[in-house]
């Protein structure tokens, strides 16, 4: 293949790659930017290979120099330093103005925590927590944010602890997954599902289903739960306190675009259910600076129609 062309495309494929990816980083997500990105970095990696074959021997004195060793060393220096995300390189990414396809971001900061979830351009889901004076941000409590549909079944997690401990220290959350988990598995091998189904169009393990209904005159509520704990905070009562839980209903066929999440109670195993189950019960005389964890919990939701 003629010199002229294979260089020539190696120019123009590169000068695409280059403007999408700059687009790509400063603007928010686009389909498009990204799609075009992508492919034209397919292209550009045959074109690679063109341009390898047509100056294959120059490259063989090249591969047998020390610039050969140097440039691979300074490649292999820099993608472990920007694949391990040090604070330099994360405060550059976070210079980004895209995103995602879908917003799904969570922020803990010294004054408590924000939760973001799009899961379409009109509907835009945030939930602020505001730290009482009991937080630390230096020892942050552990705590689960999930949707429930109305019949209280687990159906999506939006923010998962990061502790290998989880289970012990957030179980009211452990075990709606697990119910989650069991129910999803019966459901696929055709078993009907009572605990979620109860006779009730409320049935669906899909979220959409709940924030974004097909049929706006029929929507399904469905509720978010935040459940928190500070491992190891003891109090005048008990050695460790349980973990919390707060909760809003969110009802579409009665919008609003602010609402307060409240406390609902501490989580407790009644053994003699078979088998076990975990309950809420209110909050006693066990409790004290665990109900200064949360200072208040407020959630947004932005609703725009569609476009068409």
């Amino acid at each position: 293949m003629r010199r002229s062309f294979v260089s020539l495309m190696t120019a123009m494929t590169f000068l695409v790659i280059a403007v999408t990816g700059v687009l790509a980083f400063v603007r928010p997500f686009s389909m498009t930017i990204v799609g075009l990105h992508a492919l034209m970095g397919f292209l550009f990696i045959g074109v690679v290979g063109f341009h390898l074959a047509n100056n294959l021997r120059p490259l063989k004195r090249y591969l047998r120099s020390k610039w050969m060793w140097i440039n691979l060393a300074v490649t292999a220096a820099l993608t472990t330093a920007i694949a391990l995300q040090p604070q330099p390189v994360k405060a550059l990414l976070g210079l980004s103005g895209n995103l995602g396809p879908a917003l799904d971001r969570f922020e803990l900061h010294d004054e408590g925590l924000t939760y973001q979830y799009t899961p379409a351009p009109h509907y835009k889901l945030t939930l602020s927590v505001r730290m009482g004076d009991a937080f630390d941000p230096a020892d942050p409590p552990e705590f689960a944010i999930w949707i429930e549909n109305s019949s209280f079944y687990h159906i999506k997690t939006l923010h998962r602890p990061e502790a290998a401990d989880s289970e012990a220290s957030l179980p009211y959350w452990s075990f709606k997954v697990k119910e989650y988990e069991k129910a999803k598995l019966a459901a696929a091998a055709g078993v009907d599902v009572d605990a979620i189904s109860g006779a009730t169009k409320n049935s669906s393990f899909d979220p959409a289903d709940y924030m974004l209904p097909v049929d706006p005159e029929e929507p399904m509520p469905y509720r978010i739960l935040v459940e928190i704990n500070q491992p190891g905070d003891a109090s005048e009562a008990v050695d460790d306190q349980p973990s919390l839980i707060y909760s809003v209903e969110v009802d579409n066929s009665d919008p609003h675009a602010f609402q307060l999440l409240d406390l609902i109670g501490y989580p407790q195993l009644e053994e003699d259910e078979q088998p076990p189950q975990w309950a809420i019960y209110y909050v006693d005389q066990r409790f004290d600076s665990a109900l200064a964890l949360i200072d208040s919990a407020l959630l947004t939701i932005d609703r725009d129609k569609p476009a068409d």
